[in-house]
């Protein structure tokens, strides 16, 4: 087996929408020996400058201390991502709640089992995608790039459909993407084909 060098220990803590006190997982963090903690202290934002300031200071050998997986990201896709750049940079990354330390074979093959549940997301908002431009394109509607609509509007558009065939509320795709209302992102997703979804 090949040896493990040693580095530095890094916690990473992000506060979540239901969760805004950080002092139980700085108290985890702590407990686990992290040297130099990381915190992101505000919910809700696209943006996380703490992770990256902490991931770009980070050398093969050091370890990463997150409290659960879920503090990396909002998304299965996103969460598989920055574990496949760690460990092709040689960083071990422990995840205290969820029992998973890349050391070790179990843990590397929880990883691979979450890469494939992640390409199988990604497969399924396509499909659905497809086959709601194709129901759309059925009842007459005209797809294309609309007069005045930008190119990065056009991507937009795009990562909206994505999150709400996913299920994330109105609210938080607003907030997630910088959308100024609840009747832009309705628009985008008129654009991309896809119902909106109706209350029981």
């Amino acid at each position: 087996m090949e040896k493990q060098e040693l580095g530095i220990i890094y916690g990473y803590a992000r506060v979540s929408t239901r969760e805004q006190n950080l002092d139980m997982q700085i108290d985890e963090l702590q407990n686990h020996g992290c040297n130099r903690i990381f915190c992101e202290k505000k919910s809700g934002l696209r943006d996380r400058p703490e992770l990256e300031k902490c991931l770009t200071i980070m050398n093969k050998g050091d370890i990463l201390v997150i409290y659960k997986l879920d503090r990396l990201a909002r998304s299965l896709v996103e969460i598989v991502k920055i574990c496949a750049e760690l460990e092709r940079r040689g960083i071990r990354i422990k995840s205290i709640r969820d029992n998973i330390d890349t050391t070790d074979y179990i843990g590397k093959f929880a990883m691979h089992i979450f890469a494939a549940l992640a390409e199988f997301e990604r497969n399924v908002i396509v499909e659905r995608t497809q086959e709601g431009r194709a129901a759309a394109k059925k009842r007459g509607r005209i797809f294309g790039r609309p007069k005045g609509l930008s190119k990065k509007a056009l991507e937009k558009a795009k990562q909206v459909a994505i999150l709400y065939q996913k299920g994330e509320p109105v609210r938080h795709i607003c907030s997630k993407l910088d959308i100024k209302s609840k009747n832009t992102l309705y628009k985008y997703l008129k654009f991309e084909g896809i119902p909106l979804k109706t209350k029981m």
